[in-house]
């Protein structure tokens, strides 16, 4: 496959997380208000992450192997299962899908004629954030916590999934799953970032704050896709 068709899957996959991920957290997490029974709330934000990892898995998998997240090549590359080629390319186009994904959910909210971004609150815009900016309040070292481990443990299980003795065409349910999990953990602490292109899409349109501390949703994740990438290549190098 080619690269080109590789770094197009990922822009189309990534560009699907953040826009149904945050789409859903943008314009169904609280519909019609507190308390409303027709918003989702987390679990519904959470189940919609993972679902467009798993139907992104199905529908590019072949292509590009579905990474739709930095910290996941990066840890793949960690892991042994990525090449360092093309580890730039990459992550440039999904960072490209996010904020593409980003600027069209922006359009269809403003479709409303009750938005507005609060770019002091809590997960303005679905962003991510620590402190004042958590949505549970939460601190800078919970959120890093938080982040690193939590995408250690992802990239554990997308390598687990993925390998050759692992039963065939489950690893996209299982990284689903698996991601619906980790948003049910850290919604409260960071509105759940684990990816960084998934960060920066939302956080250019969130605000100075969201923007300010974009930085840790980055860091984090990456340290957590290397430390993941690296325990699992571990646990494996003594197979036959």
């Amino acid at each position: 496959m080619s690269l080109t068709k590789k770094v197009s899957a990922e822009f189309l996959g990534t560009f699907w997380l953040v826009l149904g991920g945050c789409g859903s957290a943008v314009l169904a997490a609280k519909f019609g208000g507190e308390g409303n029974p027709l918003g989702i709330g987390f679990l519904g934000v959470a189940l919609a992450f993972g679902l467009t990892v798993l139907t992104g898995a199905y529908a590019f998998g072949h292509v590009s192997g579905a990474h739709f997240n930095p910290a996941v090549s990066v840890g793949l590359w960690a892991g042994g299962r990525f090449p360092a080629a093309e580890l730039l390319p990459y992550i440039v186009a999904q960072v490209l899908g996010g904020i593409v994904a980003g600027f069209v959910l922006l359009q269809i909210a403003q479709g409303s004629p009750g938005f507005a971004i609060d770019a002091s609150a809590a997960g303005a815009f679905a962003s991510n954030g620590y402190g004042t900016l958590s949505p549970g309040g939460y601190s800078l070292t919970a959120a890093l916590l938080t982040e690193v481990v939590l995408t250690a443990v992802f990239l554990i299980v997308i390598l687990g999934a993925t390998h050759g003795r692992a039963p065939a065409g489950f690893a996209p349910i299982a990284i689903g799953l698996t991601l619906t999990l980790i948003h049910l953990i850290s919604i409260p602490v960071t509105n759940t970032s684990v990816n960084p292109a998934r960060s920066t899409g939302v956080a250019l349109f969130a605000g100075a704050g969201a923007l300010g501390q974009l930085w840790l949703f980055w860091v984090a994740p990456l340290a957590g896709g290397l430390l993941g990438g690296f325990i699992a290549r571990w646990l494996g190098k003594d197979e036959a």
